[in-house]
């Protein structure tokens, strides 16, 4: 698409029509249909979300979710200085610095704004500071019976918690589900908290 100057930055993929896209290589009626409708599908979306797909430099799931938590909407983030960057827990000077860079360059902002033209769109943010699970880091590994590993993660950030694809000495707890493998080799090393999917169900019950 890029080749052949149907898009010049990631904006220009809401404005493709499906005869476009079937005129490319190894790319039919079908297949232009489905990411037409995935396109237009994927406008709904959340602010954390957004954030994270921008791709500002170190900026993760986690770090993105702080940052729509923190700021609640995308205009006060984007006028965010430094140093009230550098005051978001497990935000330090390097990370706000490159927040900060990346939405002072004009082109960036340009990209924003089309996105956002295109239709882009997301429900207000919940900025509660009192979620219960605040503060606390889990590790999902292995597989899970009553739900999959992104609805567990789902679940679990929407109280609050961090949830981090590798283990560390600041991990809370490691979530195992059957055949976990390294992830919960290295938590009984650290000696950090294993919970069995029924300790998770309990968790996020009674949260």
């Amino acid at each position: 698409m890029i080749d052949r100057g149907l898009i010049e930055d990631v904006a220009g993929l809401y404005s493709l029509q499906q005869a476009q896209l079937a005129g490319l290589e190894r790319m039919g009626e079908k297949s232009a249909a489905n990411l037409v409708k995935a396109l237009e599908k994927s406008k709904q979306t959340t602010l954390e979300r957004f954030l994270y797909a921008l791709g500002i430099r170190e900026v993760g799931e986690a770090t993105a979710r702080a940052l729509a938590l923190a700021f609640g909407d995308l205009e006060t983030l984007m006028a965010a200085q430094v140093e009230q960057l550098e005051a978001i827990r497990d935000i330090g000077p390097v990370v706000a610095r490159h927040i900060a860079h990346f939405f002072q360059q004009t082109h960036n902002r340009e990209v924003i704004d089309k996105l956002l033209a295109a239709g882009i769109d997301w429900p207000p943010v919940e900025q509660r500071r009192d979620q219960p699970l605040n503060g606390r880091t889990y590790v999902l590994t292995g597989t899970l019976e009553s739900m999959t590993r992104d609805e567990a993660k789902r679940r679990l950030l929407a109280l609050g918690a961090n949830v981090s694809g590798s283990v560390s000495a600041s991990t809370t707890a490691v979530v195992a589900g059957e055949k976990a493998g390294s992830k919960l080799a290295k938590a009984e090393k650290l000696q950090i908290p294993v919970l069995s999917e029924a300790d998770l169900l309990q968790l996020l019950d009674e949260d």
